[in-house]
């Protein structure tokens, strides 16, 4: 599975992550033996990966070392298996990765396409900006738009500006296309000034749900929603979306 876009989206934001997020309909291992197994399967392939612990709420982690700038993890939960690779240095490390994963998860968790609700892969984008990041996000996205008036009302300030947008790529809505942003400002931030160094964040997730009548195939389902979040992304999100706020924060 590899990259077919020339974009190097490394050079787009700040930061860029491909995650993948498997649904089961039943519960996955959880004993001792088989959840050691798969790990220390997934740290013997990827040898960077090495903070292995549970979170309180029973999550199984397996990351790299978040200080390097580029690391790849990967959690375990009672119906999910997500993995992530954050900053990887083209698309096809990327890709490599989560096929890897998804593919050893049959081993050694039994995971098959009967038992998928659905498949999601996502890009994600982090945009750095200290300041009111919901105001940026207006600006960029409203400006021009019927909404025009709230941005350009110098009596308003924004508090919450996150537009989420869900499409169907088919006409029984089985493939799904999710565009949503995160700002991680707040109501203290705007009243104080007082803004931390969190990033917008721009996602476009693509999920495949398990269709009546057929067995998911879970290995062309990836390759399928890698091609088309490449081409949604580099035709519509990037000049859409990201460029128009890049150009708001360096305009700010």
């Amino acid at each position: 599975m590899k990259g077919r876009m020339d974009l190097d989206f490394n050079t787009i934001a700040d930061d860029f992550f491909v995650n993948v997020n498997l649904e089961t309909t039943l519960s996955l291992p959880s004993s001792r033996e088989t959840v050691l197994h798969f790990f220390e399967a997934v740290q013997k392939q990827f040898r960077s990966m090495t903070s292995f612990f549970r979170r309180e709420t029973g999550e199984f982690v397996l990351e790299g070392n978040r200080d390097g700038g580029t690391y790849r993890w990967l959690e375990l939960q009672p119906h999910r298996i997500t993995s992530g690779f954050f900053n990887p240095s083209d698309l096809q490390q990327a890709y490599e990765f989560h096929s890897w994963v998804l593919e050893r998860s049959r081993y050694f968790l039994g995971v098959a396409g009967l038992d998928v609700e659905c498949l999601d892969m996502l890009f994600g984008f982090n945009l750095d900006y200290h300041g009111n990041r919901d105001a940026i996000v207006a600006q960029a996205l409203l400006a021009g738009s019927p909404l025009a008036s709230f941005v350009h009302n110098g009596d308003l300030q924004a508090v919450e500006c996150e537009p989420n947008l869900v499409m169907a790529l088919d006409e029984e809505c089985y493939l799904q296309m999710r565009l949503s942003l995160e700002t991680r400002s707040s109501s203290y931030q705007v009243r104080t000034g007082e803004y931390d160094d969190e990033p917008i964040s721009v996602y476009l997730t693509l999920r495949r749900y398990s269709q009546p009548g057929q067995v998911l195939d879970i290995a062309g389902s990836l390759v399928e929603q890698g091609r088309l979040c490449e081409e949604i992304v580099g035709r519509t999100v990037i000049p859409g979306v990201i460029q128009p706020i890049v150009a708001a924060i360096s305009a700010s």
